[in-house]
């Protein structure tokens, strides 16, 4: 009756762990395919405006979702110093792109303020 029990206990254990494992690689799934900044489109260049001290560039891109969906804005931050890149800004139904620096890390992209290199602004996250 003990050795029924246990056997219980392990099989129970296991399940709970095989589903948690299951719900962790679907969540992951989900994220990477819907809301993962590095895989959006790259798009047509628009313009671009590099800090007052020239440590970052932000580029901006027009991203055409086809017949379906509008234009979307996307906004690259370049590290002038290291060559890397990293998307930063992502707004749908938009197709210009006015940036501002309002110092060397802070920068305004269409009406939103972000604190670079930190600081993202996606509009699937609202």
């Amino acid at each position: 009756m003990l050795k029924v029990i246990k056997t219980k206990e392990k099989l129970t254990k296991w399940l709970l762990i095989g589903c948690c494992g299951c719900i962790s690689l679907l969540g992951y799934g989900i994220y990477r395919t819907f809301f993962d900044m590095s895989r959006l489109p790259e798009g047509k260049y628009l313009t671009e405006s590099t800090s007052p001290d020239g440590a970052y560039t932000l580029k901006a891109y027009l991203s055409d979702g086809g017949a379906t969906t509008g234009y979307a804005v996307r906004g690259e931050l370049v590290f002038n110093k290291g060559n890397k890149e990293k998307n930063i800004y992502w707004n749908y139904k938009e197709s210009s792109a006015d940036i501002h620096w309002q110092g060397k890390d802070t920068v305004e992209i269409n009406g939103h303020s972000l604190h670079v290199p930190n600081d993202i602004y996606d509009f699937r996250r609202e």
